[in-house]
């Protein structure tokens, strides 16, 4: 059977450099023909060898360069196609009255132009031979090898040129077919031999390549079978352990698990085995100083072509550092979220005393009011004591005004309170317009009183999403500061404007006020009970309660302000 056998590999390879060897034996007889270097031919035919002159060989030429199967062209110095033979035009699925007068340039790929402008300088100098790819006309890349020499065209030098497919030929392509179905007779023989070999070969490679690869990276390394039994581990868990290495094992792998994390990672194990999940957990090993050390358990399978698995591949990293971070950082937000119950419960203890003392202080209050309406009663009023009258009736006045005071501290605090407990109002679309009519007419007197303008520009302002009476608090609180915070040296102009913004709908409230020295103010101007101007009578309540309200809903309040010029105070409504 074996006589039978086609040829092998090997000798493949001679046919086919056999075949280029004749070949190339054909394009030196065409070439010496052109180049007129013989004038006869002798053909070996069944009855002896004829001789062949070449009178009249052009018709004969031209017929031998027809019937060709290699392409066959004339170039010009510029690379123009003078002529060429049916089967160029085959091999670049190109026609042949398109290539005709066309440039071969168009055909050479743009990375091989350099190449090819080297193979026409040596062929126009004498003989050149190269190997590149020519695009087809449909965009398909093909190696060709190239054969030039010059010759006489129309008493004009001419560059010939024969292209030879180097793709696989017909005949390669045969022989290879009946090797290949012959030797299929002989794999299936050897089919069962040849996979166990080259399984035993691709696991020893593999395993010697992962074993170089593992050495080299940071973590601890190891692989398995897949039976799951350990098979290699890298210098690194010698390291960890303190142990000099082993040939890569160490007895004591599993023995070094924490009792309270074996059971789990065992059955983990197992479960990966079983099923080619991946494996991942987290674990403590016990290192050479007898300390536990939380560990990254991870393990990949490697798969061979039959999509059988070889082995597991895996690693451990050490997380230790970071666990005990992470419990670091639970510990801090226990004891954050402790400490907020904590300032929530003091907040609610805090705003209950101070709902109560304003509460219970009301009474009191109400008390020494009506003493001092009955002190005012029983004060003589006759003559002979009007000296005592006249200074008693200015610390009662002084009382009075204590009393006031204290009254609407309470009456604040209060506000305070309720602004802290609803947190939140029911929202409604208010137009704003209505509502700054509304302030102006109660502010109508103060401002009289001032001599003061008051510009209002709000007329396009859309509405916006706010409890009608805190928006009422804001705009009231807003231009009623503008008014008593005015300068003596002027009258007061407050302007009152709004625009859209962003998802917005911004007021601002400009005057030409005192004005404020923000660089050490800021702060206090919207703190609880801060005071920056003590002449003018006020709690230091309104714009804290103005930013308490407006951030409620998810705004934002700005301000602007220069001494000596005045103040501009931006609110940002959600819309």
């Amino acid at each position: 059977m074996a006589e039978h056998l086609p040829p092998l590999s090997t000798d493949l390879a001679r046919e086919n450099e056999e075949l280029r060897y004749q070949l190339q034996e054909a394009e030196e007889l065409i070439s010496a023909i052109r180049s007129g270097s013989v004038d006869a031919l002798a053909v070996q035919g069944t009855d002896g060898p004829r001789i062949y002159t070449l009178q009249g060989a052009d018709q004969v030429y031209r017929t031998l360069i027809e019937q060709m199967s290699e392409g066959a062209l004339l170039l010009s110095q510029d690379s123009m196609i003078l002529y060429c033979n049916a089967s160029l035009a085959r091999l670049l699925d190109c026609a042949l009255e398109e290539l005709m007068g066309g440039f071969f340039n168009d055909f050479v790929p743009a990375d091989f132009r350099a190449y090819w402008d080297a193979l026409l300088v040596a062929g126009w100098a004498g003989k050149s031979k190269g190997e590149l790819p020519l695009q087809t006309q449909a965009g398909v890349l093909v190696p060709f090898s190239l054969s030039m020499n010059v010759l006489e065209f129309n008493e004009a030098p001419a560059l010939a040129v024969i292209v030879t497919n180097l793709s696989a030929q017909r005949e390669i392509k045969a022989i290879r077919a009946q090797v290949a179905e012959q030797n299929e007779v002989i794999d299936r023989k050897n089919e069962e031999l040849k996979r166990q070999e080259a399984a035993r070969l691709i696991m020893e490679q593999a395993a010697a390549e992962a074993n170089r690869m593992l050495e080299g990276i940071p973590q601890i390394a190891w692989t398995a079978n897949v039976e799951g039994k350990n098979t290699y581990l890298n210098r690194r868990w010698f390291d960890f352990i303190g142990k000099p290495i082993q040939s890569g094992l160490d007895e004591g792998f599993e023995t070094r698990l924490h009792p309270d994390d074996a059971g789990l990672a065992r059955a983990r194990w197992q479960h990966c085995l079983r099923t080619g999940e991946a494996f991942e957990i987290e674990y403590r090993f016990r290192d050479g100083a007898d300390n536990y050390r939380w560990m990254l358990g991870r393990a990949l399978p490697s798969y061979n072509d039959q999509g059988a698995i070889m082995q597991w591949i895996g690693t451990f990293t050490d997380i230790h550092e970071h666990k005990l971070a992470l419990e670091r950082i639970d510990q801090a937000q226990r004891q954050l979220h402790e400490n907020n119950d904590q300032l929530t419960r003091a907040n609610v203890d805090l705003d209950n005393f101070i709902y109560t003392a304003s509460h219970d202080l009301k009474a009191p209050i109400s008390n020494i009011e009506g003493l001092l309406q009955a002190l005012l009663v029983e004060i003589p009023s006759g003559a002979s004591d009007s000296q005592q009258a006249d200074q008693v009736q200015p610390i009662m006045a002084m009382m009075q005004d204590s009393v006031e005071r204290f009254k609407r501290t309470i009456e604040h605090l209060t506000e305070v309170t309720k602004l802290q407990k609803e947190q939140v109002q029911p929202l409604e679309l208010v137009e704003l317009e209505p509502i700054i009519e509304d302030v102006r007419l109660d502010l109508e007197p103060l401002l009289r009183e001032a001599e003061g303008l008051l510009e209002v520009n709000v007329a396009n302002c859309p509405a916006v999403s706010f409890a009608e009476k805190n928006l009422r608090s804001v705009i009231y609180n807003l231009l009623s500061n503008a008014i008593k915070y005015r300068s003596p040296e002027r009258a007061p102009h407050v302007r009152l404007q709004c625009r859209e913004e962003d998802g917005y709908a911004v007021l601002t409230v400009q005057d030409n006020c005192l004005g404020i020295n923000l660089a050490n103010n800021e702060k206090r101007l919207f703190g609880m009970f801060q005071r920056l101007h003590d002449h003018v009578d006020g709690s230091g309540i309104g714009l804290y309660m103005v930013k308490k309200m407006v951030e409620n809903v998810g705004g934002k309040i700005e301000v602007e302000s220069e001494v000596g010029v005045g103040s501009t105070f931006t609110v940002y409504f959600k819309r």
